[in-house]
């Protein structure tokens, strides 16, 4: 088949972003769940749409990967992917023509009239496209889904009319933030399209990564919305397998440091709530509705109280306790100690030194934000002694790299 830059479902190109923007440099001989000539055309697409940030590097082949700086960046690029979509000729061509006919938002017309003006529109044409009363029905049904078209009911007759728009311009700020920060930020993008805009944000931590996600991430969000079971598609780049999860989507986690999402979800297999990396999931189908979602979600705020990042152990609880050293003149680290805490208390022993305390399903995701205190870190106390051991351990190392001495006791 013809290389053709449009595409019908979006899950191809997802996965060749997955491919080339996080996992990154691989081959074509690497990815085997498509064929060359897929792989090959799948590239050109994704190069027509980030051309001036695809990469290639050389070694035993050819590895492809996208080089983007995120903090020169006033838009995610990765929009672009989104506006790709094929249509067939007769969609696009009755598309035109109703919006033509139904030009202003007063003017409300039945579906027989519809019909008529829509033959009347097509007579002036040399090689007219003819539409049936049952095709024109069927697509005002689905404007009416997607809110550009808008039904009420006259003497028991269907009458439409166009949606009434807004200004625009007037959010023109608020689109600008809110299609860089927000999971579903390609609807500001959509939007930002249609007008003329300046670019007054940068950001220093910009994640894109979750664009890719985006169609994935409404679907949940909509299961959540609508208090449904759900049936997702997992697909594990590492072990290649599939696998699939009938779940209750309660909560999506985003990163503050990776901008990496994850999905915390009832799993009634397990009868717990599980984790689940949103990129892996490929597909997801709305089922019954849930009618413990209530109960769940309640759950779920229960366990928030001992998360840290994403882990949920069931009954399994680690104390944390470290004690920090803050000079008088160091508030500003106390306040950075307030600010980055999820959980726990601090408790300040003198005026010197304060200790903070938390029970965590596990003390490993709390070492990376433990680590960045490692200079005022006075005394440790984790009921985890495997994970205190290696942490002391690390720092004695690291006193012993700079030559700070063999047997110098940093911590207690």
């Amino acid at each position: 088949m013809a290389y053709n830059e449009l595409i019908k479902h979006f899950e191809r190109i997802r996965d060749y972003l997955h491919e080339f923007y996080i996992y990154g440099f691989r081959s074509r001989n690497y990815i085997k769940k498509k064929s060359r000539r897929s792989y090959d055309n799948e590239k050109r697409r994704l190069e027509s749409y980030l051309k001036e940030y695809m990469s290639f590097q050389y070694t035993n082949s050819k590895l492809v990967f996208l080089s983007i700086d995120n903090r020169l960046l006033p838009h995610n690029p990765l929009y672009k992917t989104f506006q790709s979509k094929s249509f067939v000729d007769k969609s696009i061509t009755f598309h035109f023509i109703l919006f033509d006919i139904l030009y202003d938002e007063t003017i409300q017309l039945s579906l027989k009239e519809i019909v008529y003006k829509t033959d009347e529109y097509l007579s002036h044409f040399q090689y007219p496209i003819p539409f049936d009363e049952s095709t024109i029905r069927k697509k005002l049904n689905e404007y009416i889904k997607l809110g550009l078209i808008q039904m009420t009911k006259i003497n028991n007759q269907n009458i439409y009319q166009r949606t009434a728009s807004f200004p625009i311009q007037c959010y023109e700020d608020a689109l600008l933030y809110f299609s860089e920060v927000n999971p579903l930020g390609v609807i500001g993008s959509y939007l930002l399209n249609r007008i003329e805009h300046h670019d007054y944000f940068r950001f220093k931590h910009h994640y894109i990564s979750y664009a890719i996600e985006s169609e994935i991430i409404y679907y949940l969000f909509s299961a959540m919305q609508q208090k449904r079971y759900t049936m997702i598609y997992n697909h594990n780049p590492k072990t290649q397998k599939e696998s699939y999860f009938y779940i209750v989507p309660l909560r999506i986690y985003i990163s503050s440091q990776t901008g990496r999402c994850h999905l915390l979800a009832y799993t009634p297999r397990f009868k717990t709530i599980k984790t689940y990396r949103i990129d892996y999931i490929y597909k997801v189908i709305l089922k019954e509705t849930c009618p413990l979602f209530d109960v769940y979600r309640e759950k779920l705020k229960d366990v928030q109280n001992h998360i840290w990042s994403i882990q949920y152990i069931p009954y399994h609880l680690e104390h944390v306790e470290f004690t920090i050293r803050i000079e008088k003149n160091e508030q500003y680290i106390y306040q950075r100690l307030m600010r980055e805490k999820r959980i726990g208390t601090i408790i300040k022993v003198d005026d010197c030194h304060y200790c903070f305390q938390a029970d965590v399903y596990d003390t490993n995701e709390l070492m990376p934000w433990i680590r960045t205190f490692i200079c005022r870190i006075t005394k440790v106390n984790f009921s985890n002694r495997t994970v205190e051991n290696r942490l002391k351990q690390d720092i004695q190392a690291m006193y012993k790299l700079y030559e700070i001495g063999d047997d110098v006791n940093v911590i207690s």
